[in-house]
C-alpha cells in the first residue's frame, strides 16, 4: 500500500535503501545510483535547501530532484527539466547560480 508519494533525487534514494534488507535488486540499484550521483548526500541536501528557499513558485519538488540530479551547466540544460514551465531570466539566473557551487 502507497502511503505517500515524493520526489526523489539519486541520493536520498541511496539513502532511503538503507532501510530495505539486502537483494540483488538493492545492490544493483545501489551500483547504478552510484554510478550516476553527482554529489554526496549532504550536498544534495544543502542544495535542495537553497532551492526551497528561493520560494520560486514554478520549482515544483519533481523540479528540485532533478536540477539535483542533473547539475545543469546552463540554461540550456536547466529549460530541459522545466519542460512543462518556463523561468524567466532572473529565476534561471539565480536557480543556476546556486547549482555552480555544488558542482
Amino acid at each position: 500500500m502507497i502511503k505517500e508519494m515524493t520526489a526523489l533525487n539519486m541520493t536520498e534514494v541511496k539513502k532511503a535503501l538503507g532501510d530495505v534488507e539486502e537483494s540483488e535488486k538493492k545492490k544493483q540499484l545501489e551500483i547504478f545510483i552510484k554510478k550516476f550521483s553527482k554529489i554526496p548526500i549532504k550536498k544534495s541536501e544543502e542544495l535542495k535547501k537553497e532551492l526551497q528557499e528561493l520560494n520560486l513558485l514554478k520549482l515544483k519538488s519533481e523540479h528540485l530532484v532533478k536540477v539535483i540530479d542533473v547539475l545543469p551547466e546552463d540554461a540550456s540544460d536547466l529549460n530541459k527539466i522545466f519542460v512543462d514551465v518556463s523561468l524567466d531570466e532572473d529565476e534561471t539566473n539565480k536557480v543556476l547560480d546556486i547549482v555552480k557551487k555544488y558542482r
